[in-house]
């Protein structure tokens, strides 16, 4: 009996020094896990702290916000930067290709023949002439073209009485294609009442600005923007200033083998179809001499479009041209295309009738030129009638009292 109890009193001791053990590690167990203890006061938040970080919470969000509308917005920018890019590639390419079938309408390739027999094209390819570009004045053009050609004159109120002398100088001539734009609804009822063909343009409020109100010259810069539609209908097309009479029809001296036909403001063979003009600078010694060619412009008062895609072009360059600057439209023209100077005998500027041919009684005698036009004297009015008079009614004096230039 007693050896049982020694026995059980050990067990017991032994169970408690376990349960102490035990104690020991999870003690120092939780002294590692939780160092602050289990109830950390600075664990729990005041009000205050409470409000100040849901404060802060709000500034985030709202900075969040910003910053997303700010990267949508160049988001935006940089999708329509490659939206503008991808159109100004699809345009290049188009151009590329464009330029290589021009190449193609041209003819098959061909191998170049023995020397001295070469002979470049000079004359573009006619356009596909497009109805629906203006089915108007397609059905007007229709109606009065002779070999798809016509004779183009803008006028407006203010030069109402030179165009009276011009369209009385082309029915006494029978020349039946023949049109007016008409600028303004004035010149629009006197060719009615005048039975002279007329086209009056769809309302356009930049040409309308200048159409009807602008004089000589403005009206004058008018055309490359107007002529567009008759190239586009097919149709070649002999663009005249209302300060020109005709005196014969222009359609038999026209070559037709350049893009563009135009009279010349040159005086002379040198001015008007070109020279060698040497520029001297002695500081260069053996160098001194530059040889250069110059040539005086062409007449944008008269001149002859063959409906071709470099005669299109031109139109478009001066027009963007003059629509960005001040600018001479003369300087433009014949620019981007092949051309041809008109004979300045025939088609007559006012300089060389008046400083040349009127003081020399051969050519006075023996020159009887296509046209005339008082391009270089303001007083457009009264020469146009003496040119009538000396030329079509034949007085000799009629052109005697006008001086060389303008007083």
């Amino acid at each position: 009996m007693a050896g049982r109890r020694d026995r059980t009193q050990q067990l017991r001791g032994s169970r408690i020094a376990i349960a102490i053990v035990v104690g020991i590690i999870i003690g120092c167990v939780c002294a590692v896990l939780f160092p602050n203890g289990f109830f950390n006061s600075n664990s729990s938040l005041t009000v205050n702290e409470r409000v100040q970080v849901g404060s802060s919470s709000c500034e985030s969000s709202k900075m969040l916000k910003s910053d997303f509308a700010s990267l949508s917005e160049k988001n935006n920018e940089l999708k329509k930067q490659v939206r503008e890019l991808t159109e100004k590639l699809r345009l290049a390419e188009q151009g590329s290709d464009n330029a290589r079938k021009q190449v193609v309408s041209l003819g098959p390739q061909i191998k170049p023949g023995p020397f001295g027999t070469v002979k470049s094209l000079r004359t573009n390819p006619t356009i596909l002439s497009d109805e629906s570009v203006n089915p108007r004045l397609a059905k007007i053009l229709e109606g009065i073209a002779v070999d798809k050609e016509v004779i183009v004159a803008l006028a407006n109120a203010n030069v109402k009485a030179m165009l009276e002398v011009q369209i009385a100088s082309v029915k006494r001539l029978g020349i039946k294609n023949y049109l007016v734009v008409a600028l303004d609804d004035y010149i629009e009822r006197f060719c009615k009442q005048n039975d002279v063909a007329y086209y009056k343009r769809d309302p356009d409020k930049d040409v309308d600005a200048v159409g009807k109100t602008g004089g000589n010259h403005a009206v004058s810069g008018l055309k490359f923007r107007v002529l567009r539609e008759f190239l586009q209908l097919g149709y070649g097309v002999l663009l005249s200033d209302v300060d020109i009479v005709f005196l014969r029809n222009p359609f038999g001296h026209l070559y037709r083998d350049s893009d563009v036909e135009s009279m010349s403001d040159g005086h002379s063979n040198m001015t008007a179809y070109g020279f060698n003009d040497v520029f001297d600078e002695p500081a260069m010694g053996w160098a001194r001499y530059a040889h250069t060619m110059r040539i005086w412009v062409f007449n944008s008062g008269f001149f002859y479009l063959r409906p071709t895609v470099p005669s299109i072009e031109l139109l478009d360059r001066v027009a963007d041209r003059l629509s960005k600057a001040k600018l001479w439209d003369q300087a433009y023209i014949g620019l981007h295309a092949s051309k041809r100077v008109m004979d300045m005998y025939e088609f007559m500027n006012s300089k060389v009738l008046f400083k040349t041919v009127r003081k020399d009684e051969e050519l006075k005698r023996k020159v009887k030129p296509v046209i005339v036009h008082v391009n270089y004297h303001p007083d457009k009015l009264n020469r146009m009638r003496a040119v009538v008079e000396f030329y079509v009614n034949g007085k000799k004096d009629a052109l005697d009292s006008f001086p060389d230039g303008s007083e």
